[in-house]
């Protein structure tokens, strides 16, 4: 059997071969090529780097996609079934979407892929095909196959920085994360052998990113997890949690591991923001002592920012601005608040009226969809390109990591990439302001 897995391209600019070279695959059509036998053929197509020959004789389309890149996914699926071709659609939006998705679907997986795939397979070599495959069990993460990542590195593009999962889920339910409709609320964990048995394994071991939700979201689990990792001598990044910084025993044993970078989401510098999306765990007072404590054990920040809570005023971009300088974090990523489908966000606004864009290719959290309360959705997304400006100027950029520590002397290099892509982007936006 021949198929082709496919990721769509993102509706964000991407500006060089070299900014697309920074992009590294998600685990997902790796974790899918898993589960196939080992018998089939198998190419991982990423939209955003390779050239789709819709003429290939193949047996079946796999596309993963997220809600921005849905409208592209949908675009391939339509062109290959025209062909004869079945497609299969999974992934956070179909999930959320499955009615959506089936129009452009011969199956839609609903869910994480573990739980139906067999089935589907199965199905499938029947001449049976069902329209949805769900279930109601979690997959265990016990023994999972290990990730087809060798199904990669022919791309030229790649640079191999190695992703590993070891948990699933996060247990926070902020109303803006589909993490939480995706999983169910459900925050599983690997077995530490297994983790270990994989990263002994990996090609580049210089360089891990760890993509859990929130690595030390079972703080007893992540400490043996550290403590496994110790004697690997590697470098690793992944995505946590500011109360990471209450536990200290927790904090050394993530930097003795490897740790070098978190991404935190600090989402708000107002108490009130955060308690509109039921992320209470935020502590806004204990931020600037977390980040020191955090900065103190030698790991750096990448502190991700919401703009559009119901109580941001026109005051909120520079306040946040001068937090993150005055605080030398890192990097820093901001987004617009988004009603992503699934949600309990998208729920409340879509009773409230309140979307007023339902174009999937515009919920990239980069562009404003829906009605803000204290602000205007001009003065919104104004406010979010100030602030990427801001942050990505030069003065800003030095203010933040000129100090005698490592990791933020090798923050730099990405701050300018970063600083490359955010202009071009910028630019991108105003030419077609001129046109419109």
């Amino acid at each position: 059997m021949r198929v082709h897995l496919i990721s769509p391209r993102s509706p964000v600019t991407v500006i060089t071969k070299r900014e697309k070279a920074v992009q590294f695959s998600r685990l997902s059509l790796t974790t899918v090529a898993a589960l196939f036998p080992p018998d089939t053929d198998i190419r991982i197509i990423n939209d955003s780097l390779d050239e789709i020959n819709f003429d290939d004789r193949i047996d079946m389309v796999g596309i993963s996609t997220i809600t921005s890149t849905a409208p592209r996914a949908y675009e391939i699926a339509d062109r290959f079934r025209k062909k004869g071709v079945p497609v299969i659609l999974g992934g956070i939006h179909p999930t959320a979407m499955p009615r959506e998705a089936s129009l452009h679907a011969d199956a839609v997986v609903i869910g994480e892929a573990e739980a139906t795939m067999g089935r589907l397979l199965t199905d499938f070599r029947a001449g049976k095909l069902q329209k949805f495959y769900s279930s109601t069990e979690r997959p265990s993460l016990i023994n999972l196959p290990l990730p087809r990542k060798e199904l990669l590195f022919g791309n030229k593009f790649y640079r191999e920085m190695d992703l590993v999962q070891t948990t699933r889920g996060c247990p926070f339910g902020c109303d803006f994360c589909s993490v939480s409709d995706f999983y169910g609320r459900t925050y599983r964990t690997r077995p530490i052998a297994d983790v270990i048995r994989e990263v002994k394994l990996l090609k580049n071991r210089a360089i891990v990113f760890f993509v859990d939700d929130n690595i030390a979201g079972r703080p007893d689990y992540a400490k043996q997890l550290f403590k496994a990792l110790i004697p690997l001598k590697i470098r690793w990044f992944g995505q946590g949690s500011i109360i990471i910084a209450r536990y200290r025993e927790l904090l050394r044993l993530a930097a003795k591991s490897g740790c070098k970078g978190l991404f935190i989401g600090f989402e708000s510098l107002s108490s009130d923001s955060l308690k509109q999306v039921h992320k209470v765990i935020n502590r806004v007072d204990d931020y600037r002592e977390g980040i020191k404590k955090i900065h103190d054990s030698g790991i750096g920040i990448i502190g991700a920012f919401i703009f559009g809570f119901d109580s941001d005023n026109e005051g909120v971009f520079e306040k946040t601005v001068d937090f993150i300088e005055r605080n030398r974090i890192e990097l820093a990523s901001f987004s617009i608040l988004t009603p992503l489908p699934g949600t309990h966000l998208y729920k409340q606004f879509d009773e409230q009226g309140r979307i007023f864009e339902r174009n999937w290719e515009k919920y990239t959290c980069g562009e404003v969809v829906f009605k803000p309360t204290l602000l205007s959705v001009d003065q919104l997304q104004r406010g979010y390109y100030w602030a990427r400006k801001q942050i990505s100027s030069y003065r800003s950029i030095f203010k933040r990591t000129l100090r005698p520590n490592k990791i933020a002397l090798l923050s730099i290099p990405v701050n300018l990439v970063m600083r490359r892509a955010s202009r071009a982007s910028l630019k991108d936006i105003k030419a077609a302001n001129i046109e419109n």
